[in-house]
């Protein structure tokens, strides 16, 4: 019992866990909110020059504006 218990809570933390904008795969990426394909490719291909060094950076990203900032800020991290 205890290890379906674990393994639940594993897999609960799994979901919650923050997006790392810096390492995320483009499947990754379209997990958040108001992020396609397009989206999480232009991320990908923005941080082939340079790392993000803050969440607020993703903003830089063409097609990335205030409003889906607000929706994704608590899902993303640059750790």
């Amino acid at each position: 019992m205890s290890k379906i218990f674990f393994t639940f809570l594993l897999f609960l933390s799994s979901l919650f866990a923050a997006v790392n904008i810096n390492t995320a795969s483009v499947d990754e990426l379209k997990e958040l909110k108001g992020i396609g394909e397009a989206k999480a490719k232009a991320i990908v291909e923005y941080r082939k020059d340079q790392n993000f060094s803050s969440i607020e950076d993703i903003k830089k990203v063409k097609g990335i504006g205030s409003k889906i900032f607000e929706d994704i800020k608590n899902d993303i991290s640059v750790k």
